[in-house]
């Protein structure tokens, strides 16, 4: 099924707000940008709500930041797949670095695949909300059991010297806060601007060459021998033909195919 999935599938022009939409309505999130679901914990719900219980959800880390917390969650999903029989390779060394268009382009994928699934149609009894909370619970009680003494050990021994190092620390960092905060601020706000127009820039270059593929595929239609003299062929060849700034290509098409057809008339 997956591999039916072409690049050239309407999946794939499927505009970042519909995945979003779809993303916060299912799993009753909140995301207001593809790269929030970078980390591969949304991906691995997606599939968990298309195939309940298939999805070790307890190993699943909704709070992933770095890249091997991401890494571990892209290995659950890769590992679901597998036992699915579902071939999708995962990109996850381009997906983890957060590009937008990247990780838009396996959401499209995503959709497009549980779409498929049951016609799309949502399991009522399934609560995101709960199987979240009830995996991060299983995952944190037991990484909390084992490392709780070592814990209770180091903060004994760097209570001491905490207190009296994070003054100096204080004093230093609050005379740089305010000017690394609102550089920083800037640079995000650019960085998050240049991303949104390469992905916009990406779409309308995947759009144009999927529609210029169409194009050319009828050319080549009405180019056949069988019916290149046809009238209809010839009547789509004067609108491909058409200088750019013709806007009488389609009335003089229609014109052609009815003085054909009448004069077809008169012969017979």
């Amino acid at each position: 099924m997956a591999s039916n999935i072409g690049m050239m599938d309407s999946a794939y022009f499927v505009g970042r707000n519909e995945i979003l939409t779809w993303i916060n309505n299912r799993l009753q999130l909140n995301l207001s940008r593809i790269e929030e679901a970078a980390s591969g914990a949304v991906q691995c719900q997606m599939i968990d709500m298309t195939y309940p219980g298939v999805v070790p959800m307890h190993k699943v880390n909704f709070d992933a930041k770095t890249e091997y917390d991401m890494i571990q969650n892209y290995k659950v999903l890769q590992e679901v797949f597998n036992k699915l029989k579902i071939e999708k390779h995962i990109e996850v060394n381009r997906l983890v670095k957060g590009r937008p268009l990247d990780n838009l382009e396996f959401l499209q994928w995503l959709k497009r695949y549980c779409d498929s699934v049951n016609g799309g149609i949502m399991n009522e009894n399934y609560n995101p909300v709960e199987r979240r909370v009830k995996g991060g619970k299983e995952r944190n009680s037991k990484g909390s059991h084992k490392s709780s003494k070592s814990l209770q050990a180091n903060n004994l021994h760097n209570s001491a010297s905490g207190d009296i190092t994070s003054i100096n620390k204080n004093s230093v960092s609050k005379q740089g806060k305010t000017g690394v905060a609102a550089t920083s601020g800037d640079a995000q706000a650019l960085s998050n601007e240049i991303a949104d127009l390469k992905l916009s820039v990406d779409l309308l270059e995947k759009e144009r060459d999927f529609y210029f593929a169409k194009l050319r595929d009828i050319e080549i239609l009405c180019q056949t021998p069988e019916v290149e003299n046809l009238p209809m062929a010839v009547a789509i060849k004067k609108i491909l033909y058409a200088a750019d700034a013709k806007e009488s290509a389609l009335e003089e098409a229609q014109e052609y195919i009815s003085q054909s057809a009448e004069s077809g008339e008169t012969g017979e």
